[in-house]
């Protein structure tokens, strides 16, 4: 066998490695698995979360904006949330970008 063959991964023979396919195959597999499970469910699982957050505000929820904005929850449209952030001061936001509730209103 010549320097050249050996060196491009030749045998002598003329024939490929079958059994290395299955291997690549069930590896590319497992590495799929663990990105399904480490990265890919619990963003799936977030945004569900944020999704149902969101579809739960309610008047007089505080909430911070995605921009950092304190605010309180006067209005509420399927799109848009108006928020009091100071008095007679206020701001219609996306509902996309509200971040966070820090606190729910009072149930009466």
């Amino acid at each position: 066998m010549t320097d050249f063959a050996y060196a491009m991964g030749g045998t002598g023979g003329g024939g490929g490695a079958g059994g290395g396919d299955i291997s690549f195959i069930i590896m590319m597999a497992v590495v799929f698995a663990i990105f399904y499970f480490l990265m890919i469910r619990p963003q799936q699982q977030k945004q569900k979360e944020v999704k149902k957050m969101r579809e739960g505000l309610n008047h007089g929820d505080m909430v911070v904006t995605a921009g950092g904005i304190h605010g309180k929850v006067t209005g509420l449209t399927d799109t848009l949330v108006t928020l009091e952030i100071a008095e007679k001061v206020r701001i219609k936001v996306n509902r996309e970008y509200i971040g966070t509730v820090t606190q729910k209103a009072a149930k009466e």
